[in-house]
């Protein structure tokens, strides 16, 4: 008789079907059938643990154009290495969830909406922010720069123009959102712009085994370490743990 230990990498499956019902297969009883859909994310998060972006991902069909560019305009050379220096390519060479994030085919989004007045009765503009959380990040800059506003002060003869939020305020609010949400919950982040404030809001809340307290004394701890790796790499954020 031959034993076989269960695996620690689970889903295996066969290479050409990829990590679908019909490349992965399971006993049952004295048969072996195609895994369900349900079964193999459940597979993968038994396997990785609770953390989203280390977990394999389901779709291992993905492209990376609009990483590939930002990266080229930052000068990092992006190759098979350094995917998986990054961890965007796990040691089986096989992609993460962070890679779904960064790619093309990144199934989360960011809705924004524009409001008359100070609540949410009247929309004069929506938009959804889709592709890479990268496109997403610059895109929805863009649109929250569009919609700040510029006023003029009068000191002395001089006229000095002053946005209505500070943009070094809605930059790092905006990287926060992108960086430290829940990925695992399938909602969208949501920007809202009103009269007289906006809000962006950011699925999760605090990460597990942090409390009220040990924010008010300091304590900071990444919900996703190598995306943040990434945005530090591509000198958005300091990544020295000063924020919330």
């Amino acid at each position: 008789m031959i034993e076989v230990q269960k695996g620690t990498a689970a889903p295996y499956y066969i290479v050409s079907k990829g990590i679908r019902p019909e490349g992965v297969f399971v006993r049952q009883g004295p048969s072996t059938v195609p895994a369900t859909s349900a079964a193999i994310p459940q597979m993968i998060k038994n396997t990785s643990g609770d953390s989203y972006e280390e977990a394999v991902s389901v779709n291992q069909e993905l492209t990376f154009n609009y990483m590939n560019k930002i990266f080229k305009e930052t000068e990092i050379e992006i190759n098979e290495i350094k995917m998986k220096t990054l961890d965007i390519v796990n040691k089986n060479n096989v992609y993460t969830n962070l890679a779904v994030l960064l790619s093309d085919q990144c199934a989360h989004t960011i809705k924004l909406a524009v409001f008359q007045g100070t609540d949410m009765s009247v929309f004069k503009n929506r938009y959804e922010l889709t592709g890479s959380v990268l496109e997403q990040l610059n895109s929805a800059y863009n649109l929250l720069d569009m919609y700040n506003e510029t006023q003029a002060e009068f000191d002395g003869l001089k006229r000095i123009d002053k946005r209505a939020y500070p943009p070094v305020a809605i930059r790092e609010a905006l990287l926060n959102s992108i960086c430290h949400r829940d990925y695992s919950v399938s909602a969208s982040s949501l920007i809202n712009i009103f009269s007289d404030r906006i809000e962006i809001l950011s699925i999760g809340g605090l990460v597990n085994g942090i409390t009220e307290k040990d924010i008010r004394i300091g304590v900071s701890a990444p919900r996703n370490k190598n995306l943040a790796n990434i945005l530090y790499c591509l000198k958005l954020i300091e990544a020295y743990g000063t924020g919330i």
